[in-house]
């Protein structure tokens, strides 16, 4: 596809195109939407937006008439939203998108009764408690829903429960090494399931996002390395920063092509490379700042030469 829509731009650029025909070709190339693409669009766009609506309705119903409802009834509302939901997704396909809306919509109102709980009883529970219960309760219906956004929200509450404990517990090495360790697993368990032929993770947009926030958790990994690392502890980090580099270099660019994951890849060495060369020569003088801009320049063009002729290669 990225090959018929390199040409048809080129016919374009070199006005090969008949002058009125534009959307024509462009629409026999695919690159437009059809009428039943938009309406198809339109539809689900209706359909997620209604689910949040639905969602947001209830948590803004409660902020507004906290005052004025008794736990009984605010237990209540919640829980006929819960019923009411499970009841409509009895009734709906699980494989459909209402169905998979519905039970996102479950998701999110389970959060809601948990975060009901903790405010009117005061149990004394930490916040991240709350998540960690809300992400153990969504589990059965992640792993029998094989819907990539259910997927991503559960994995966002495993990183916000994580979040949350280890930064209670001022626990720096632990705080950096959690999300590191999570999000690679994630995006490793993500491409075995795309390795094994799984049609529902053939989207190409979840492992990047995944990649992404994995990036970041590296970056953030070789940073306390960098500033903070003592011993055997920054050894440490800085092997599996290697490891995660190399490990993503293999895949991406011999197993599994992948033009944005190198990229990612790419921007946390040169950002890894930035902070190792302050820590080390900043304290030499005035020049060294101009030395580190010099060496991301240096850093962002060749990488950026190397980018196009991977993309190039894939074009080819």
């Amino acid at each position: 596809m990225s090959r018929v829509r390199g040409e048809v731009l080129d016919w374009f650029a070199a006005r090969l195109v008949v002058p009125g025909k534009e959307l024509a070709v462009l629409r026999a190339a695919e690159m437009i939407p059809s009428p039943a693409q938009w309406r198809a669009f339109l539809g689900q766009l209706a359909l997620w937006l209604g689910t949040l609506a639905l969602a947001a309705a209830v948590i803004f119903f409660f902020a507004f008439n906290w005052q004025d409802m008794s736990r009984f009834t605010k237990f209540g509302l919640v829980e006929a939203a819960i019923v009411a939901s499970l009841l409509a997704l009895w009734r709906l396909d699980l494989d459909g998108m209402a169905g998979k809306a519905v039970l996102t919509l479950l998701s999110l109102l389970v959060g809601a009764l948990l975060a009901l709980t903790g405010q009117i009883y005061q149990t004394g529970a930490d916040t991240f408690e709350l998540f960690a219960y809300w992400a153990a309760l969504l589990l059965p219906w992640v792993l029998i829903s094989r819907f990539v956004p259910l997927w991503l929200i559960w994995l966002g509450i495993l990183n916000l429960a994580s979040f949350l404990y280890f930064s209670l517990r001022q626990d720096s090495e632990a705080f950096v090494w959690a999300p590191f360790l999570l999000n690679g697993v994630a995006l490793i368990v993500w491409e075995a399931a795309h390795r094994a032929g799984l049609s529902w993770v053939d989207e190409s947009w979840p492992p990047r996002l995944i990649a992404a926030a994995s990036a970041a958790a590296a970056s953030a990994l070789i940073f306390w390395a960098i500033f903070d690392g003592r011993g055997s502890s920054a050894i440490l980090a800085f092997l599996a920063y290697s490891a995660w580099m190399a490990g993503l270099y293999v895949w991406y660019r011999r197993i599994r092509s992948d033009l944005f994951m190198l990229a990612a890849g790419l921007l946390s060495l040169i950002v890894a490379v930035a902070a190792f060369l302050s820590d080390k020569i900043v304290v030499t003088g005035d020049g060294a700042f101009l030395l580190i801009g010099l060496v991301v320049i240096a850093m962002s063009a060749v990488g950026a030469i190397w980018l196009k002729s991977f993309a190039q290669e894939q074009a080819a």
